[in-house]
């Protein structure tokens, strides 16, 4: 099984690489799911098919899908999403407007994640794509599964004791319908599936992210920054996409300028990601919809390369231990000593890195261990661990 993360700045052309790249995939003999996260669909205009919420056939082994919102919240959300009618209607809200507070941001995203954990254990597929929101929005997707796993693990028990034990009480004291315990239950079961996904995503093996850039300054400054926060999360970079590229044989002179932007913007791009596979896709003279256009462009793209089984990316995370010394690494490239903090709390060590922070819960081994050092050197944070020096 193989999870593909397609992500890139808006405009560059991800739904495409990703419809493509999916495609190719079934058409050596992959079962393969396309799907997208985006709140603003574009993946059937992509496919030239209407996709719904469920998987819909788009050839015999290529199943495309696209989250209807609303459709999920029941699905999914059912006994949450009554408690805050019940909740709305008390204050006052009702009909289209309760329905309309419902929809919350990020819900594009949690959906997305039960759904890619669901069919990734379903054994129907060998490959799931996922055509993923701009950059922006797929960093808080894939930061999700930490953030509420922090949340149903820290908080959610001890408000479930508490609304637990309070109900009695609270009923008689006021109206306002009070959560039961279902609920919470509900809730459980979201959590679950989010770790389900979390331990899916978490492995190279399995999950890794490619990143689709332009030749263009703005949007490879953005995609560096991306690859910096994809290492912070533990995601794996597997390849560059450079889409939008001149094609030689373009010789009017109006296009010479852009045609020595281009090569200075191409070779950074060389430069920057110089340890992972990078691809270039040509300024295509037509629109690259539908099946057989996606063919000639992932044809283009891949040659002869398996578009998933030829791409594997290296963790951003490891730990090592050289005697006495444990040894965290982790690679945040790209990224200014000044933008990164390294602080430990308890049992959990923070890595903050420019506007994202991340919390690594620290194994049992290292409870005991005291932070002996950390350094930042050559885009790899290392933080050695060390026993307290009564215990040496």
């Amino acid at each position: 099984m193989r999870i593909l993360l397609v992500t890139g700045k808006g405009g560059v052309g991800k739904t495409t690489v990703a419809a493509a790249t999916a495609l190719a995939a079934s058409d050596r003999g992959a079962r393969v799911l396309v799907t997208s996260t985006d709140p603003a669909h574009s993946l059937a205009d992509a496919l030239g098919v209407d996709l719904a919420t469920d998987p819909t056939p788009v050839t015999d082994r290529l199943d495309g899908q696209q989250i209807d919102t609303r459709v999920q919240l029941e699905r999914y959300w059912g006994s949450i999403r009554r408690q805050l009618i019940d909740v709305l209607d008390w204050g006052g809200a009702a009909g289209i407007e309760a329905e309309e507070f419902l929809i919350f941001p990020g819900m594009d995203e949690l959906f997305a994640l039960i759904d890619v954990n669901k069919h990734a254990r379903s054994g129907e597929y060998d490959v799931i794509v996922v055509d993923c929101a701009p950059t922006a929005e797929t960093l808080r997707l894939l930061s999700l599964p930490e953030v509420l796993s922090w949340y149903f693990e820290k908080i959610m028990p001890t408000e479930r004791r508490i609304m637990k034990a309070a109900r009695p009480l609270l009923s008689r004291m006021t109206s306002l319908p009070l959560p039961q315990d279902e609920v919470f239950t509900a809730a459980q079961s979201i959590f679950e599936s989010i770790e389900g996904v979390r331990e899916l995503m978490s492995d190279p093996e399995v999950t890794t992210a490619r990143l689709v850039v332009n030749p263009e300054k703005m949007v490879i400054d953005e995609a560096r920054r991306t690859y910096s926060y994809l290492g912070l999360f533990g995601y794996g970079v597997d390849g560059i996409v450079v889409n939008r590229v001149l094609p030689e044989d373009v010789a009017d002179p109006y296009f010479e300028r852009w045609r020595t932007i281009q090569k200075a913007h191409l070779a950074t791009v060389d430069d920057a990601f110089a340890e992972v596979p990078r691809l270039r896709l040509r300024l295509f003279d037509d629109e690259m919809v539908g099946l057989d256009r996606l063919r000639v462009m992932a044809s283009e793209l891949y040659g002869d390369m398996h578009p998933i089984d030829d791409f594997h990316a290296r963790s951003p995370f490891r730990i090592t231990e050289d005697g006495e010394v444990v040894t965290m690494e982790l690679d945040i490239p790209f990224v200014e000593k000044e933008e990164l903090d390294v602080f430990r709390h308890g049992n959990e060590l923070y890595v903050r890195a420019g506007p994202y922070r991340r919390s690594f819960l620290l194994p049992d081994a290292l409870h005991r261990r005291e932070v002996s050092s950390a350094r930042f050197v050559g885009g790899t944070l290392r933080v050695e661990f060390t026993l307290p020096e009564g215990e040496r």
